[in-house]
């Protein structure tokens, strides 16, 4: 399969994923601040890795994991009726930190330029 078609297969389920997540899901353990940020699928499409950015502490994001993996199959379900694929993959859910990563990050960029004087040279 081309690298194209690979890249919209991967957008599509995205999509649909988190469409899924925020409509259909009744779950309390997936009610947070919860984003699909990418998918990857297998080249014979027969699995995808889904990553996952949960905002949260860590307790609730062990909720949110345990109730990603207690949805998967009909989240699966979901996924056969609304996009026409020879194969819906299985799904297997990863966190992505990036997100948390890039916002400490930033915390980090503003804490040392606020104790730096705009006079200051070293």
């Amino acid at each position: 399969m081309s690298t194209r078609r690979m890249a919209r297969v991967n957008d599509v389920i995205r999509r649909e994923i988190s469409e899924l997540l925020m409509r259909e899901i009744r779950d309390p353990r997936l009610s947070g601040l919860l984003s699909v940020t990418e998918v990857d699928t297998s080249p014979d499409l027969r699995s995808a890795k889904v990553f996952v950015s949960v905002m949260g502490s860590e307790e609730e994001k062990k909720r949110v994991d345990q109730g990603l993996a207690a949805a998967s199959g009909f989240l699966r379900r979901g996924l056969a009726e609304r996009v026409t694929l020879r194969y819906i993959p299985e799904l297997v859910f990863h966190r992505d930190e990036s997100i948390e990563r890039g916002s400490r990050l930033l915390e980090l960029i503003d804490e040392v330029a606020s104790n730096d004087s705009p006079g200051e040279v070293d």
